[in-house]
């Protein structure tokens, strides 16, 4: 079987406080947009219990060691509970930079457990395979639904909300930056926001530029002034809010459709035009 992972975009995050557990309180809104990777899972037909995986890459380099890999990581998760799955071999052709903001990782994961749970019929509900998903990443949970939702906790804690912003066009601009969320929370100082993103994502977009803010903007435009120039070219072309995504480093902008933003990027950044 074939599918195409999709990205997702950070509207407002604020880090709220430090968790017992290590990680951080967040919210935030999700909101998932049409850059895929593309994930293929094909049945082997020989009994579980033979060493490795079969993974291949193509498509942008992933770093770090192919076992590592998120998709793998799902995997070993569902056999592990499940011990009679059948065994698989994976493709990923990566399409959504790494280390972007974008949760290319976290949906190829969510998109791994959704499929094997389908193909395999392991009747799984959308509940379980939110539990599993929170166990690969904070990210992760989200693309179980994939639809617009306010997120609390780490992540994992989703509520479905009304947002449609098939009206705009969105510009993504990615430096080739990648940013470690390890990196994103150095000179992070948690603080409960006056506003909620929950209630300022109800206002107008327009009204978005002044209110909706991501805390993680502050230690990564320090750190690397080219994306926070990033955002500024989003205004200058006349984007009605522009952010950094998630921990990014990639920086949408959302324009109205008449507009035809004049930004010109370097050709090597990653660039997406496309419908909200």
């Amino acid at each position: 079987m074939i599918v195409f992972p999709n990205c997702k975009i950070n509207l407002g995050l604020n880090v709220l406080q430090k968790r017992s557990d290590g990680f951080h309180e967040l919210e935030t809104v999700f909101y998932p947009l049409a850059v895929h990777d593309i994930l293929e899972i094909v049945f082997l037909k020989k009994l579980r219990g033979q060493p490795g995986i079969p993974f291949s890459v193509s498509g942008l380099k992933i770093d770090g060691k192919q076992n590592s890999n998120l998709c793998i990581q799902a995997l070993k998760l569902l056999i592990k509970k499940i011990p009679h799955m059948p065994s698989v071999q994976l493709h990923l052709h990566k399409v959504i930079p790494t280390g972007s903001g974008l949760g290319g990782g976290s949906s190829d994961a969510a998109f791994t457990l959704k499929v094997l749970n389908e193909i395999f019929g392991l009747d799984l509900s959308k509940e379980q395979l939110i539990k599993y998903a929170a166990q690969i990443g904070s990210d992760c949970p989200f693309f179980i639904i994939n639809k617009p939702c306010f997120s609390k906790g780490r992540g994992e804690l989703l509520e479905e909300i009304d947002l449609d912003l098939s009206p705009y066009k969105i510009v993504l601009a990615n430096p080739g930056i990648a940013v470690s969320t390890r990196e994103a929370f150095t000179g992070i100082t948690p603080a409960l926001p006056e506003v909620s993103v929950r209630e300022i994502i109800k206002k107008p977009i327009e009204a978005w530029k002044n209110e909706l803010k991501n805390d993680f903007e502050k230690t990564i435009f320090s750190q690397y002034p080219g994306i926070a120039k990033i955002k500024d070219e989003m205004y200058n072309a006349g984007a009605l809010y522009a952010s950094m995504s998630g921990s990014g480093s990639t920086v949408f902008g959302i324009f109205s459709k008449q507009q035809s933003p004049a930004i010109s990027f370097p050709s090597n950044y990653f660039v997406r035009e496309l419908n909200g």
